[in-house]
């Protein structure tokens, strides 16, 4: 049962991200935008339950809740924090999720891993951490030819910036090791 140790407001007026004392998952990502993709996670489907909520992202030790601009943040809080603090922190389950997740990218030739090796980790040290501070993350759809699809997550999800500059800013961060690469949103 993770407490909250603190409450952040993101550059997305419409989201709060949760830090916790504890985490909910290791290194496994959760982001829903509606209840119904919610449905098998009892702690998303607790969130969406609640009047105003819109997404649901979190990993780790921190959860992210977008409201749809009509209630106030300081009652919602209240409301939001019972079913985090209900939510069980990570488990083993987890780390074996983490484990089958990795072995997806052996489908990808071995030329398009170092590719996306590269990439991830130019991700991981130049986008991830100014993301994540903000209550978001990005996560890394696909690789096919020159094109890199990726999903923005929590805060980034419904934040204008992140579809305009912040994309644009990615794409010219990675056109340094890759030139000819086309970043899309999805």
């Amino acid at each position: 049962m993770p407490k909250i140790a603190d409450i952040e407001g993101t550059p997305n007026k419409n989201a709060l991200k949760f830090i916790l004392k504890e985490p909910l998952t290791w290194g496994i990502t959760y982001s829903y935008d509606t209840a119904d993709e919610a449905i098998d996670d009892p702690l998303a489907s607790a969130l969406f339950d609640i009047d105003h909520v819109t997404n649901v992202f979190y990993i780790d030790n921190w959860i992210t809740v977008t409201q749809d601009g009509e209630a106030n943040w300081q009652d919602l809080a209240r409301e939001i924090a019972d079913p985090i603090r209900a939510a069980p922190a990570a488990s083993a389950q987890s780390k074996k999720v983490v484990a089958e997740a990795n072995e997806t990218l052996a489908n990808l030739s071995q030329e398009d891993q170092q590719r996306l090796e590269k990439i991830n980790v130019l991700l991981d040290e130049e986008v991830r951490p100014f993301l994540q501070n903000d209550g978001g993350d990005l996560y890394v759809l696909g690789l096919e030819d020159n094109v890199l699809r990726i999903h923005y997550q929590g805060a980034c999800g419904t934040c204008p910036s992140a579809i305009t500059g912040t994309l644009r800013g990615i794409e010219q961060l990675l056109k340094a090791i890759e030139p000819d690469i086309q970043v899309i949103a999805n």
